[in-house]
């Protein structure tokens, strides 16, 4: 069996280290000196391990004065009435979207089910990225149905979110009514977006949306990455 490098096992027991919160946002990590005891390695492992973590922008160096921290996870609440800007924001993050791709294509089985239209129906395809505070933290696809959304393909070239481009065709409120999350890895591509190594765990949810009239408006998937995001459940 292939054996972790040290230098990256130190680094996934610091990334726990601030996913459980041991130490906030801008408090000092121990010194090199400190770590090299605790793991037993050398000083040099050590630089090697923070290396990674301040790559990921969860820690950032100051000479002669040690490492920081620069962000740590993000509670990000799933809920009926989820809402990407309104999320991070609440926890004092800047949250910020990029549209990788945009088109319109016939349904799968699977997407039509989903959002109670035919196989082959025409919908839109909407591709992104999330981040907080300039740095990747989920890879998103969103499926709209065009038979119920006439415009929607044009109204998000027009916005900077989901939310304001379903008020443009008409759909002034909507809920989720459904989520499923599961924990899988990091595909290359999905490595390469979010920043991370491939095979790091990612946090998987797939949803479906509701308009205000109780129909399927969006059918929507999203990864993110498992070290940035702590998904909450709100009751």
């Amino acid at each position: 069996m292939k054996k972790t490098p040290i230098w990256k096992a130190i680094a996934d027991a610091l990334r726990g280290d601030l996913a459980e919160g041991r130490y906030r946002t801008g408090e000092r990590l121990p010194t090199e000196a400190a770590l090299a005891d605790r793991f037993g390695v050398n000083r040099h492992t050590v630089r090697h391990g923070i290396s990674a973590l301040v790559e990921e922008g969860l820690v950032h160096t100051r000479r002669g004065a040690g490492a920081f921290v620069a962000a740590t996870p993000t509670d990000y609440p799933i809920g009926n009435r989820v809402r990407f800007h309104e999320n991070l924001i609440a926890a004092g993050r800047r949250p910020e979207k990029q549209m990788l791709m945009l088109d319109e294509r016939a349904a799968t089985a699977g997407e039509a089910q989903a959002l109670e239209i035919a196989a082959g129906d025409p919908v839109c395809a909407y591709h992104g990225l999330s981040l907080a505070d300039e740095h990747p933290v989920a890879i998103f696809e969103s499926i709209f149905p065009l038979v119920r959304l006439v415009g929607i393909t044009q109204a998000l070239k027009k916005t900077d979110g989901v939310t304001a481009a379903l008020r443009l065709v008409g759909v002034d409120d909507f809920t989720r009514v459904s989520t499923r999350l599961t924990a899988v890895r990091a595909t290359a591509t999905q490595a390469l977006l979010l920043q991370v190594a491939e095979g790091d765990p990612l946090l998987k949810t797939t949803g479906v949306n509701h308009s205000d009239l109780g129909q399927p408006v969006e059918y929507g998937r999203s990864w993110f990455a498992g070290d940035r995001i702590t998904l909450t459940l709100e009751t």
